[in-house]
Parts: structure tokens; sequence; C-alpha cells
């Protein structure tokens, strides 16, 4: 069994040449951020769960296009986003269910909680009021922690695009916010 330290460790090499191991360890390693990122753009459970799915047998499918084993999870989250992108285009409209629930912080207090549930609806709701490119980026740069290049290969945009719409989506929250 592989275990894997770093993201810069992954066994790409190995995958490539079809070890079902190194398939392993890929999957567990981006399965919950690809979930992640999946369901905070379409906000449905299921279809985030299939989408993961098919973004994963697209990558066992066209793994030799990968020019950078370093660049992995870029190239994935990159394939999820081509995925969304489809669904979108097949359904002509997007549906926004209630926040999941969050992990349990077993140090706070029920109104700790509860405070911290309120506000992050609010902030989803808020987020979730932003034109869909800008919310991509927002989400890829401050949840998933990418750099602007990385969110620049996802989004397949150009580097300058992808600072333009993190600066008008931190705007635009920051109007949002003041009108509350």
């Amino acid at each position: 069994m592989l275990e894997v330290a770093a993201p810069d460790q992954l066994p790409v090499a190995q995958a490539r040449a079809g070890e079902s191991a190194a398939w392993d360890v890929l999957f567990r390693r981006y399965q919950l951020p690809l979930y992640v990122y999946v369901f905070e753009l379409i906000r449905d459970e299921q279809a985030s769960l299939d989408l993961v799915q098919e973004t994963f047998i697209s990558a066992v499918k066209h793994i030799g296009g990968l020019r950078a084993n370093g660049k992995f999870g870029s190239w994935l989250f990159g394939i999820a986003h081509q995925k969304v992108i489809q669904r979108w285009r097949k359904r002509r409209e997007i549906l926004f269910d209630d926040i999941p629930e969050s992990v349990e912080d077993f140090e706070a207090g029920p109104d700790d909680l509860l405070i911290r549930r309120e506000q992050e609806t609010e902030f989803m709701n808020l987020l979730n009021q932003l034109p869909l490119p800008q919310r991509s980026v927002l989400l890829l740069h401050f949840i998933e922690d990418f750099s602007l290049e990385e969110i620049s290969l996802v989004t397949e945009t150009q580097l300058g695009t992808v600072k333009s719409r993190l600066h008008y989506a931190k705007r635009a929250l920051r109007k949002l916010v003041e009108r509350k």
C-alpha cells in the first residue's frame, strides 16, 4: 500500500502506469476536496458525488494527457470544473439547497455552534448571489487554497481574468455585507 506524505510526492507516475494502488491513494487524497468544491457550486449532494466519480473516470482515461505530475491536483480540479459547467449547460438552471451541517466542534457550546452555523449560512447565501465565475474563483482560492495560477488552469482562463474575478468577487461580497 502506498503512503503519501505531501502533494508533490503523489504517485501520479504509478497511476499513469495503471497501478490501482496509486489510483487508490489519489482518490483518497482528492475525493473530499473535489466533493466540497463541486457541492459548493451545484448544491446537490447526489449530483456532486456523481460528478466526482465522473471526474475520476475521466482522469483515469486521460492521465496520459497530463504533462507535469506535480500539477495533478489542479488538472483534476479542472476536469471537475468542466463537469460542473457541462451539467449547468444541460440543466440551464442552478438549484441551491440549504447549507449542509458542518462538523461539530466539541469544545464550543451550543450557542457558539448556533452562531457559527448562522454565520456560515449567511455567508453562503451571500456567496450564492455572486455570478458563477466569481463564486468559483473565491471557492478555489480561499477554501481550496489554490494559487491564482492554479485557478487559471482549473477554470481555463487567463491569469488576469482570475485576478479580476477575485477582485470583483471580493468587492461584490463587501457590498452585499454592507447592505445587511
